[in-house]
């Protein structure tokens, strides 16, 4: 499958460019055009086990839906879009070697990529505030978006890198991690960080440059008036969608 990422690093949008008989596999509400003749069929995210799609829906923030795009009558191209506001990676996966992404960093991979949540615990699965995270597996492309851009690393044995969990992206499973508290109490409540995930090689690291929870700090002085002014407003019959 050919591919083009556009517009990168800010407003990056994937063209997958598919040959007759190709498929591309994508999250659920991804699709921003594509050719007339391209087949779509919905299907659960995991279907070797039905509570595994469950579970990833319900508990990890996951779309219980992927949608597979096949060029059945003949070639064709897809646009997808991410919902975050920056970049888009293109990462080759390999039998035997798979990667652990943030819950919300899967866009789109081709037919032979295997998706499933992984339940590893309070402590080691906690990703920003999910506990669940996408474990990816097979051989094929995987394309994966951020908030902001991406900033690779690439760890040798032995050598580790201590992440903030909200600006980590993925990392190989072939890399040890813990996540942790930041420093000690003070620190955690003055330095404005919570946890941390330190990841120790073998393997890349993938981190974006933009934390969401800090842009939701940021832009929430600007917005607190208006939805409380819209929240009184509704309590009292005021408002209606639309006005």
């Amino acid at each position: 499958m050919e591919y083009e990422i556009k517009y990168r690093p800010a407003y990056s949008l994937l063209e997958a460019r598919l040959n007759a008989g190709e498929t591309v596999v994508a999250e659920a509400g991804a699709m921003v055009y594509m050719s007339p003749g391209i087949q779509i069929k919905t299907r659960k995210r995991e279907e070797k086990s039905l509570w595994k799609s469950i579970k990833g829906s319900l508990l990890g923030g996951e779309s219980f839906f992927v949608n597979e795009y096949n060029a059945e009558r003949g070639p064709g191209k897809v646009g997808f879009v991410p919902a975050p506001v920056g970049d888009i990676q293109q990462l080759d996966l390999q039998s035997g070697r798979g990667m652990i992404l943030q819950k919300d960093a899967y866009v789109a991979s081709t037919a032979d990529i295997h998706l499933d949540t992984e339940w590893q615990g309070f402590k080691k699965g906690l990703f920003g505030s999910t506990l669940f995270m996408l474990k990816v597996s097979g051989q094929g492309q995987l394309f994966v978006n951020s908030f902001g851009a991406i900033d690779h690393h690439q760890l040798g044995a032995g050598e580790s890198l201590v992440v903030d969990n909200y600006h980590l992206v993925a990392f190989d499973d072939s890399c040890k991690y813990d996540v942790k508290k930041f420093g000690g109490l003070k620190s955690t409540i003055l330095g404005g960080e919570g946890l941390v995930t330190e990841v120790q090689g073998p393997g890349n690291v993938y981190i974006q440059t933009k934390n969401v929870q800090e842009f939701a700090n940021w832009i929430w002085p600007l917005l607190e008036g208006r939805v409380k002014s819209a929240a009184g407003s509704n309590r009292s019959g005021g408002f209606r969608l639309g006005q």
